[in-house]
Parts: C-alpha cells; structure tokens; sequence
C-alpha cells in the first residue's frame, strides 16, 4: 500500500470497536514522541514491528490493513511501551484488543493456530512430556502443572468452554480442498 490512505479501507465500526476496551480510546491521544517504539525490545530485533504504527492505524479505522499485518503478533507483552507513554496510552492493551478482533475474524499466524489447536486438544497449550517433567523438576517445579493435566477430569469442562466460546472452530484445522 502506499503512504497515502486509501479511504475506502477505513472502517469506523472497526475504530468503535477498539475502543470498547476500557482506556483505548486514549490512543487518540498519542503525539508521536516515540516513546513506545525507542524503548521497545520487539523492535530492536524486528524494525517492522512498530506499535505507533498499528495504534495510529487502528485509530484511522484501517481494519483490513492491521488485522493482516503479521508483525501485529509480534509483540511480547512485556508492557514497557506502556510504562513510558507520558499520555498514559494503554499501548499492550489496545494491542490486545486488536488482536481479539483479528482472531474473531478468522486472522491468526499457523503457529498461534497450532498452540490453539494443542489447547483444544490437550487442554494446556505446552505438552507435558518426559522432557517437560525433567525441566521443570530441575527449577524446583513438580513435574506435573497444576493444570488438566494434573486434573484430567478437568479436561471435559475445559472442551465444553472452548466450544461455547467457539474457539474450538476458530482454530480447527482446514480441511484440504479437492
């Protein structure tokens, strides 16, 4: 896409939607100090991920444009963006927000998809294996979570919310074209 914005892509329904999220709103508020981006780990290590960016973009309602932008999955949550903003802009949160609504419309990286997959699965998203047990024996964990996987019985109830809230859809596997 170019530096200029094609007006057909804005999507004000998409902008109201983000802002549901108590505090997003505040975005509107950003002055482009930098701040987020400079202080950033994700971007010292992948300069297309830039989460000024993606807010301003979210501000101009450019939906189709952010929820399909794949360096949206790269931030790491670690909320220094966040901390530094002198307007209080809740960075993570709004990015949070974002990235709910990506996933309600189908938009998710393979790798996201797959975890999900081992969620709806396993009910617990890292296996817990020979390899697993002996790791978190060495930190001084039980070996076993106290997860589905310590309480299997858990397991169903854990399915049950999982289709309710239609995840188990959201990341099935996609059956091959003919």
């Amino acid at each position: 896409m170019s530096d200029a914005i094609k007006t057909s892509s804005l999507s004000p329904e998409f902008r109201k939607e983000i802002f549901e999220e108590p505090g997003t709103e505040k975005i509107t508020m950003c002055f482009n100090c930098t701040g987020c981006s400079s202080g950033c780990p994700m971007t010292e290590l992948e300069p297309e991920f830039n989460i000024r960016k993606f807010l301003r973009m979210a501000n101009l309602g450019m939906k189709d444009e952010l929820l399909n932008n794949p360096y949206l999955w790269y931030c790491t949550t670690c909320y220094k963006c966040q901390e530094r903003c002198p307007q209080g802009v809740p960075n993570v949160d709004a990015l949070l927000k974002i990235r709910t609504i990506a996933v309600q419309n189908g938009v998710m990286l393979p790798a996201h998809k797959k975890v999900g997959q081992l969620v709806v699965k396993s009910g617990h998203a890292v296996p817990i294996n020979d390899d697993t047990k002996e790791k978190r024996k060495a930190l001084g964990l039980d070996e076993v979570p106290p997860t589905v996987h310590r309480f299997p019985d858990a397991l169903s109830e854990v399915k049950k919310l999982l289709h309710i809230a239609g995840f188990d859809k959201i990341v099935a596997e996609e059956e091959e074209k003919k």
